[in-house]
């Protein structure tokens, strides 16, 4: 059975609470000699959709595969089943956890091609002993080992990959490969759970101003992070390459690095459009970086929302994000004027703070350094809920649904309650809390308002058909009374009372005429 649950995670060795601060768990409940109160040892993919705060019990099936070809024979594998009508064995029945080999390809390609296949989650069987774990070497002589942890990649290609996966280790896959390759059940589950301080919910996203890939983001998130409210914290962070430590600021204090760098090489950025000659300059996107640090500062870091904020870039990106207006000083202006920031205030916090054409350091950049240096940003864009990076695409609906998840019980707030669930939160959340897309994973519905309205109307109609029902049934059976007092009335009764007298009725059609409120019987 496929079920998403708010489990409470236990804080154990095998909880693999990795370095972005995700706690995941691995469990085997199925059969018992399989189980452990603390989970196993395994690794989390770096790519997929995890269902944070719930979990995946279901059950396992081995493919006996590596699964990099895409043509996926879902007819094979372990436990056996049935052979279907076509003399083929059955499908792997959903829902169901898939466990493959590892080798072959990238894993990004073996949980696409199980993604396709109908799978809910994925484990991947090491095949390789760490040279630390002695257990496994003693397992499994002969065999190399290696020193270093794998590591479940993107290989930048996951961003359709919506399901999770975790690596297990080669001692533990093995004993689980070897309980389904007898025929035997194994039930897994697969958790996930989010650090949960408080009321409040602080997430970050990390990313440049010429990014791509979050451009969709930033242009549909403003009214979620207003419906969110207090409850939820945001820092946007500008991604800075520390050009001391690159080299680009030569010993003798010159700028090693062109115009990838501001402030004589201390900070720069890559070359959006890689020609040095025209276009976007690095030096070009550190500085409208830290122009949107200060915006922040002044306008968002009080209340962790900055709707001037949020308006400024969708400006930005509408009417400056190329390379003729990108550094253009009307378009920014414009930019300013629309989105209600005070132009002024923020040009002289980019030149308070120490500007990007002296040779001095820039006090917010260096902060924006040590804050990338301490979180371990590597990729963009990277977004954090309470300090754990998500998982897959950066969209509205995978943030969202990550920020609602990191609520301690009971404190979320009632745009969580309302569109968490639905099949499209962010729709939902600009609807003010309507769903018209239904439940998640439904792919359609109404709303619950609707839903209500509609079984009342139907009750009532219903019940309106059962009362005139009755009453039919009611006349239809006096009538037949009737119909059958009339034919077969005694007749010997009207000439034994000549007729009449006595209050008898003469005529056995008087009874039935009077609706049967005379006596029979004198």
């Amino acid at each position: 059975m496929l079920r998403f649950t708010l489990p409470v995670l236990l804080a154990a060795t095998a909880s693999a609470s990795t370095p972005d601060n995700v706690s995941s768990r691995l469990m085997v409940h199925i059969p018992h000699n399989l189980f452990k109160e603390e989970g196993y040892d395994h690794r989390e993919a770096l790519f997929g959709v995890p269902p944070y705060g719930g979990s995946i019990a279901t059950n396992l099936y081995y493919a006996d595969s590596d699964l990099c070809d895409p043509n996926v024979d879902t007819h094979k594998g372990y436990p056996t089943r049935p052979n279907a009508d076509d003399g083929k064995m059955e499908a792997w029945p959903s829902p169901f956890i898939l466990m493959l080999n590892r080798g072959g390809c990238t894993f990004v390609k073996k949980v696409r091609n199980a993604q396709r296949s109908g799978a809910a989650g994925v484990i991947i069987a090491d095949n390789t002993c760490l040279c630390s774990d002695a257990a496994c070497i003693e397992a499994s002589p002969g065999d190399q080992c290696e020193t270093s942890e794998p590591i479940m990649a993107d290989d930048g290609s996951g961003s359709d990959i919506s399901i999770p996966s975790f690596l297990m280790f080669k001692k533990d896959a093995d004993a689980v490969k070897a309980e389904v390759m007898a025929d035997r059940p194994v039930q897994l589950e697969m958790a996930w759970a989010l650090p949960t301080p408080d009321d409040r919910v602080e997430y970050d996203l990390w990313t440049v101003p010429t990014d791509v890939v979050s451009r969709n983001f930033l242009n549909n998130f403003r009214e979620v992070a207003v419906a969110l409210g207090k409850s939820a914290y945001f820092t946007p962070h500008m991604y800075i390459y520390d050009g001391i430590r690159s080299h680009c600021m030569g010993n003798d204090g010159q700028n090693m690095c062109y115009n990838l760098c501001t402030n004589n090489g201390r900070y720069c950025a890559t070359d959006p459009d890689n020609d040095l000659e025209k276009g976007i300059s690095g030096a070009d996107v550190v500085k409208e970086s830290l122009r949107r640090i200060c915006i922040w500062k002044h306008y968002g870091d009080s209340d962790g929302i900055g709707v001037q904020w949020w308006k400024y870039v969708e400006q930005f990106m509408e009417k400056c994000n190329n390379p003729d207006y990108f550094m253009n000083d009307d378009c920014i202006k414009d930019a300013y004027k629309h989105s209600k920031v005070d132009g002024d205030a923020i040009e002289r916090c980019m030149k308070d703070s120490g500007g990007v054409t002296a040779d001095a350091p820039n006090a917010f950049l260096d902060l924006e350094i040590g804050s990338q240096t301490e979180r371990g940003v590597v990729v963009l864009p990277t977004a954090f809920v309470n300090t754990a990076a998500i998982r897959g695409a950066l969209t509205v609906n995978n943030v969202f649904d990550a920020i609602c998840a990191g609520f301690a019980d009971g404190t979320s707030p009632k745009i969580c309650n309302k569109c968490q669930m639905c099949g499209d939160p962010g729709a939902c959340v600009k609807a003010n809390g309507v769903c018209k897309n239904g439940p998640s994973g439904s792919g359609s519905g109404v709303s619950t308002h609707m839903f209500v309205s509609s079984m009342m109307f139907i009750v009532a109609v219903f019940a309106g058909l059962g009362v005139w029902h009755y009453k039919r049934t009611k006349e239809d059976m006096r009538d037949q009374v009737r119909g059958i007092l009339a034919e077969y009335m005694p007749l010997e009764d009207q000439e034994e009372n000549g007729g009449g007298g006595g209050g008898m009725i003469s005529n056995p059609m008087d009874f039935a005429r009077r609706g049967g409120n005379a006596s029979l019987i004198s």
